[in-house]
């Protein structure tokens, strides 16, 4: 466990469900806490450690399905995922994102995939990437009751664009392009935004500069809220993390040890015990040994 991760119980859940309003509200207030999540499981145990919001990210293509990023994941996947998670029923508001080419190729084809997400998916709202060209689809899916997060700076959809996972807004003009990104995606109707990869002055000016929350993941600490991705958090993602991570856990450790020790049962004979194992009914187990003496004695 990271040292600066101090001794924290699981934080009970508040009875009410986490809305849109509810997201909104909290500009300038208690820190909004987003954690992404995949499958029932995770959604379970980031509902009851408390998160505000649960995003069921496009990253799954890479913590889950084991691609090298998050262009492979399809609205598919997405919906498989998002109703795996939303069937939980979680206290926290359920964001699913929009997988890539499901909303680049205009506000028509956006609006039918989102409301794949919010119908067959049971997602709350939906997230998408990048700056002032989505404004029609944003303002697309806000005409059709679709509740939008925006995401500025790095946008993993874009990587190829950006030659690769890079931080951004570095330079000025950067900065004066993603301030106004910033500002076009609040006009248009986002109610909260994503801000990734960019120095955390850079963040917290935008942070000043919009009405909606802003949630950081590599945008340092003047944000709104924070994200990070479940399998990070908890130590199971392999190879190195970026440097914004924090791990709380070491489960992939721990884990290998416990299915190491079933092998090694296994091998020794010593699982599965006595205790551990169905058995007849003594009336039934007799009948069945006597019915084995009668075959044996046959055949001998």
């Amino acid at each position: 466990m990271s040292p600066r991760s101090g001794d924290h119980a699981p934080r009970p859940a508040a009875p009410s469900k986490i809305t849109v309003p509810d997201v909104r509200s909290r500009k300038g207030g208690e820190k909004l806490v987003m954690l992404t999540a995949y499958d029932a499981p995770s959604a379970r145990l980031v509902d009851a450690a408390g998160a505000d919001v649960i995003l069921v990210g496009d990253s799954l293509g890479m913590v889950v399905l084991g691609h090298e990023n998050t262009l492979a994941v399809d609205l598919d996947d997405m919906v498989r995922h998002t109703a795996a998670v939303a069937r939980t029923r979680p206290r926290a508001l359920v964001v699913a994102d929009m997988p890539y080419l499901t909303y680049h190729t205009g506000p028509r084809d956006a609006v039918l995939a989102a409301g794949r997400l919010v119908r067959e998916g049971g997602a709350e709202a939906v997230k998408l990437e990048g700056g002032r060209r989505r404004v029609p689809v944003i303002e697309a899916l806000v005409d059709a009751e679709i509740p939008v997060v925006g995401h500025l700076g790095l946008t993993p959809q874009s990587l190829h664009v950006m030659g690769g996972f890079r931080v951004q807004a570095r330079a000025l003009e950067a900065i004066d392009v993603l301030i106004d990104d910033a500002h076009a995606l609040v006009g248009a109707g986002v109610f909260a935004l994503v801000l990734e990869g960019v120095p955390a002055d850079v963040a917290r000016l935008v942070t000043d500069e919009v009405p909606v929350p802003t949630i950081g993941i590599g945008a340092g600490e003047g944000c709104d809220g924070q994200v990070l991705v479940f399998h990070d958090v908890l130590g199971l993602s392999e190879g190195p993390t970026p440097r914004f991570v924090r791990r709380y856990a070491d489960l992939q450790a721990a884990a290998v040890e416990a299915l190491a020790r079933f092998a090694d049962d296994v091998r020794r004979g010593t699982f599965p015990a006595r205790e551990e194992t169905y058995r007849l009914p003594r009336r039934v187990a007799d009948a069945l040994d006597e019915r084995r003496r009668r075959g044996t004695a046959g055949r001998s």
